[in-house]
């Protein structure tokens, strides 16, 4: 008997993408979050991250050099490079939140969000380091299986008996363009970073390439199967270091309040609603910090909220709760302190234990809501299909 789980449980990791529905959010939620920073930043990219920032170009090449930093933005020192660069960043986060070829765009989203946030190291907060992790997760995904412009399209080209055939000649020559540039990276010994990275872009794109070449000449060889055996397990380990991550950020920030004197007697929470910089609606601030026992309870139920949640994650009903109750906080963050990429992050992050059944709903009223629009508009609404991945798929926690 535990053999016979033990397969099943072996058989469901290799042939199955787990999460399709969650990690399809944590792509929205991401590439969103930082495609509204970066329009909304737009005007300041200079002072943030360009070669007119405080923090030199020059400066910025010292520490690099020291700390083997990835970011293309040292490649040149001209401002044409840093335009061209934030421009493919903005667009790239689009396309990624659109979902369209997003193996390769998930990779120009993560050189993206390394190449800026690595020129400028002293720019941000705790939201942009989760960006920055979860943008080198989210590439070993196959986080658009559901809800993205790639899913439509292989149903599509299913139903009309010509998979893989859809766009062909759109990916060989992304992969080609994207080759050519990591050739030339790689060539003028600029790639840089820790060893990792130049080989994880060359083991992806070389791993494109395989892919897309087995599924064009052999799409039902045993050699198409075991690629995406190998997908389905980068996935997934993928999938959970995600979790595991958003656990540790919430245990580690947890522990570290109750040891502090502030979130012990129950004030914290008074002091960043007297601070000016973080006070977008003092009105507001200064009524929620006149009531001594709202305070109070607001400290104590975070620093509980973040201590339980981790140990909650075998029981779905506390999980959800518990769940909801970080959301919240983070939109009462965005509100109140005025951090709303930090909260929008943490929300995207948190979005991974999100039930399926939840994020089916959503994505059914989503659909209504589209095809009301559609209908006053007088254009035509999409004919409904049946997706591959309808039925739900858990999560690595239920």
């Amino acid at each position: 008997m535990p053999g016979r789980r033990l397969a099943a449980a072996i058989q469901r990791v290799t042939a199955t993408a787990l999460g399709p529905y969650q990690t399809a959010v944590v792509r929205i939620g991401f590439s969103l979050t930082w495609l509204v920073f970066l329009l909304w930043e737009y005007p300041q990219r200079h002072e943030l991250y360009g070669p007119e920032g405080p923090w030199g170009w020059d400066m910025a090449r010292q520490l690099i050099t020291d700390n083997h930093a990835f970011t293309v933005l040292m490649w040149s020192d001209s401002g044409l490079w840093f335009e061209a660069v934030y421009a493919v960043a903005v667009l790239s986060s689009a396309l990624m939140l659109l979902g369209w070829r997003t193996r390769a765009m998930s990779v120009v989203f993560m050189i993206g969000v390394l190449s800026l946030q690595n020129r400028s190291i002293f720019m941000g907060d705790g939201g942009d380091n989760v960006i920055h992790l979860m943008a080198i997760y989210l590439v070993l995904t196959r986080c658009a299986q559901v809800w993205s412009l790639d899913a439509l399209r292989a149903r599509r080209a299913a139903a009309e008996d010509r998979p893989g055939r859809a766009g062909a000649a759109v990916g060989p020559a992304l992969w080609l363009l994207l080759g050519a540039a990591l050739v030339v990276g790689t060539l003028i010994d600029r790639v840089g970073g820790e060893w990792w990275l130049p080989a994880l872009l060359w083991v992806l794109w070389l791993s494109q390439g395989a892919w897309w070449a087995v599924n064009r000449k052999a799409p039902g060889s045993e050699l198409r199967t075991l690629l995406d055996v190998l997908a389905n397990l980068a996935h997934n380990a993928a999938l959970g270091v995600i979790m595991a991550e958003v656990c540790l950020i919430y245990a580690t920030a947890g522990w570290y309040k109750i040891q502090g004197s502030r979130w012990q007697d129950g004030s914290a929470l008074y002091y960043p609603l007297k601070l000016d910089y973080f006070t977008p609606w003092p009105a507001l601030s200064d009524i929620l910090a006149g009531s001594g026992v709202m305070v109070m309870l607001l400290t104590y139920a975070t620093v509980v909220v973040q201590v339980a949640f981790p140990f909650t994650l075998f029981n779905r009903t506390v999980k959800n709760v518990l769940l909801v109750a970080m959301m919240l906080e983070h939109a009462g963050i965005a509100v109140l302190l005025g951090l709303p990429f930090f909260s929008l992050a943490m929300i995207a992050a948190d979005a991974v234990f999100l039930p399926t059944a939840f994020l089916l709903w959503l994505g059914g009223r989503a659909a209504l809501g589209r095809d009301r629009l559609l209908r006053r508009s007088g254009a035509r609404v999409p004919e409904q299909r049946g997706a591959p991945d309808e039925q739900p798929a858990r999560t690595l926690v239920g």
